[in-house]
Formats: C-alpha cells, structure tokens, sequence
C-alpha cells in the first residue's frame, strides 16, 4: 500500500534522492498551450480547486493552465526540472517536506522578493515565512498551509478516567509531556486497553518540532547528539517504559479501530489530523475535543508555491500566486481542502471561527490558531529528512523487539551520523 502523504510527513522519511529520478515518467501535457500559456502544477488537495478554476477565469492576460499531477509530485517535478525544456511548469507547488531539499536549487526557481513579495509579508506567519528563504535571503516560496500541533483527545475516555474534559483544563493539566505521560499512566489504570499514545515516534517527532533546532545546524554540522535531540528520544521511550504507547502506525486499520473503540484515547498531531480523525472514526462525532498540545506547540506538514525560472512572465505568475494565496482565498482553501491558513488574519474569518460538531461544537480555531502563532523558527537542512530517519527506526525497534533504550539511542545517533556523512554532512 503507498503511504499516505500525511502518514509521509509524520514518518519524517526521505523522498527518494533529488539524483535518482531519471527513470520517473515525465509525460504531461505542460508546455503545449501555445506561447501565451502558463503552466501550474500542484497536487489533489494541494490547493482549493475552485480558487485555482477561479484563477483561470480571472486572469485572462494569460492561458494559465493548472494541472494536478499524481503520483510522487517531487519525483516528476525534479526530473522535469533536471531535463529542462518547454515542459517545466511556470508555477509549481512545493510540499513542506520537500521544500528543504529544493533550496540547494534556489537559481532554479524565482526570487520572489524581486516580483514585490516583501510587501505582503505582514500577511503571512513570520516563521512560515522564513521557512520559504534561503540561507542567502531569498524568498522560493510562498507559503500555502502550515500543520501547527495540538492534543486531539476523547472527552467520554478521559471522563472515565477521572480526566478533565474540557480544553482549558485539559491544556492546564497536561501542560508538560511528564504531565501528560502521568495522565496516560491514570487512563491505563482505570480504562484497562486504553492508551494516550499512538505511537513513540508521534512524542518524538513533535519535541524535536518543539525546540529552536533539529539534526543539522545552520552551517550544515550534525548536531543530532546534542540535549534537545536527546531530550525528544527520553521523552519517547519513556512512553514504551510507562506502557501508554499503543505502538499503532496513523492510518492503519489497528489506528482506525483505536480511535472508533476509544483504545487510542488521545493524538498530538498536526492540524490536518482533525480530518484523518473524522475519516477514520465517523461515528465518534461529538466525542471529541482539541486542546493546547504538552510542552508547547510545534509544525508538521505545510506547502509552498513557487515560480520557476523558466517563467516567461514572473510578475503576471507571482498576480497569480499571491491572489490564490491570499486571506480570503486560504480561507476558502480550509473550507474546500482542509487546508490549514499560513495568513493569521483568515482566523478571525466565517471559514474558521464556527463551532464544529465533531469536536463538541467547539471553536477549535481559539487553539489551532494560538498554536499556529507560537512556533518556534527552526533552520530545517536540505537533509534533513534522511537524517532523522534512523530515530524513527530505532523506536520502532524498541516498540517491536524490546531493545533497550539506551542501545536504540547510541544505534540511532551513528547511523544518523553515517547518513549525515554521506550526503557531505559534518
């Protein structure tokens, strides 16, 4: 089964190398509109479809022509870009886990600060914002969507357990992960089969989120031995230790009937799980609610929109780009994608501020919106991605074998520096 992007994202596993795609498949139909065309590329879902078909209409000073590509969207757009051509969109999407990874290439795509960006950058979160520059100061992207983090939890389990049930308390509570791993530990005792966490990775990946670095330094030092990296692995295995990890992967049918039975009591997760929720226990609705995450708040998951520098019009793209991106239009996005806004001011709007009857009719806008505004800037590596990925192997290992945790941490760690090595990484 292919992974789903979102189970991708919280994997935290790399795409398949930016120079190994010359077998990918590279026919579209981008680059056959005639000389007045602008192609765009982006995914399902990667956008509101109706702001992109409103966008055709609207902009009549060129043919744009939207095409949503299926399949590994950064495989077909690397290997397009790497064979040059007519056949290079003009404006393409670029997913969050992949924006890092594009950045080596920024002379591949245009700055945007020279098309007048830097006039609407009091729109968008200052942090989501840096995440689409450069080392050098040049801005690739424009931000689409972010996936700030919170505590999805069962109301009805945690009031079995003798739990607080509404949000506030529930945030007040369990404001650290110690609090919240004591809250797990309770739940078990009095709901026997209940679990507070999914699975070990879920702590991990969201701590490293929560602090102000992760596996690689701005001058592209390994720094994945170092306190906040350790601090994020002992808050994991403590989770196996205490026996409140259900070790159950997102979006398997283990998790699905963890979270319909009320087993998998709680998530921390990204905005967007809110819909994989919904999916997967539809007749929960009403049992559910959303509070400030443990430990603060961190970012999963969010996207981009760049202009390539085969673009024969860049200013005409960016009209483009930054309409489709505007407050208004994110607003429309959240409503037709489940797209979570990067424009603060889209939170004050109809879109997001309604009570939602899955989650009791809560306003989950007053804790989504609050997390999006406190994550912490953090300088992600172009790789990144493959870096992390022996933590996430070695949990999984003290999840399924047993080993011990030190052990995994010591394994993980020179396999981490091995991979960082690798890829020229010091």
């Amino acid at each position: 089964m292919e992974l789903s992007r979102r189970r991708f994202i919280q994997l935290g596993m790399a795409s398949a190398a930016m120079g190994g795609l010359a077998a990918c498949s590279t026919s579209t139909s981008g680059g056959s509109g005639g000389a007045n065309a602008m192609d765009f590329w982006y995914w399902t879902d990667g956008l509101s479809k109706n702001v992109v078909d409103d966008a055709v209409k609207r902009f009549t000073e060129v043919s744009l022509k939207p095409q949503q590509i299926g399949g590994n969207f950064k495989e077909k757009l690397v290997t397009t870009m790497a064979s040059g051509g007519k056949f290079i969109p003009d404006i393409t999407g670029i997913k969050g886990e992949d924006f890092a990874s594009f950045t080596p290439q920024a002379d591949r795509f245009q700055n945007l600060l020279d098309l007048g960006a830097d006039k609407l950058a009091d729109q968008y979160l200052e942090w989501k914002w840096k995440k689409g520059m450069t080392k050098d100061g040049k801005l690739i992207g424009l931000p689409i969507d972010i996936g700030p983090t919170a505590l999805f939890y069962r109301r009805d389990m945690f009031q079995k357990a003798g739990l607080p049930t509404e949000p506030d308390q529930v945030a007040t509570q369990m404001s650290t992960w110690d609090d919240y791993f004591a809250a797990g530990t309770q739940l078990k005792n009095a709901v026997p089969g209940a679990f507070m966490v999914s699975e070990a990775w879920a702590v991990f990946n969201i701590a490293v989120g929560q602090s102000k670095a992760r596996y690689i330094d701005e001058n592209e030092k390994f720094i994945g031995d170092q306190d906040h990296i350790r601090h994020a692995w002992d808050l994991a295995a403590k989770t196996i230790q205490l026996g409140i990890d259900a070790k159950s992967q997102a979006n398997t049918p283990d998790w699905n009937a963890g979270l319909t039975s009320g087993n998998l009591s709680s998530l921390t997760g990204a905005a967007w799980v809110a819909v994989d929720i919904k999916s997967a226990a539809s007749g929960t609705s009403g049992k559910w609610g959303v509070a400030k995450g443990p430990g603060g708040t961190a970012n999963i998951g969010g996207s981009f929109l760049a202009i390539t520098k085969e673009c024969d019009k860049p200013d005409e793209a960016f009209k483009i780009v930054s309409w489709i991106l505007s407050p208004e239009n994110q607003a429309k996005g959240f409503t037709d994608s489940a797209l979570f806004p990067s424009t603060p001011a889209t939170y004050k709007m109809s879109a997001l501020t309604g009570p939602d009857p899955f989650f009791d009719n809560q306003v989950t806008i007053d804790v989504l919106g609050k997390a999006a505004a406190e994550i912490p800037v953090q300088y992600e590596s172009p790789h990144d991605q493959e870096v992390s990925a022996p933590y996430q192997t070695e949990l999984t290992n003290m999840e399924s074998n047993g080993k011990n945790a030190v052990d995994a941490w010591n394994d993980a760690v020179a396999e981490a520096k091995k991979v960082a090595q690798r890829v020229g990484v010091s």
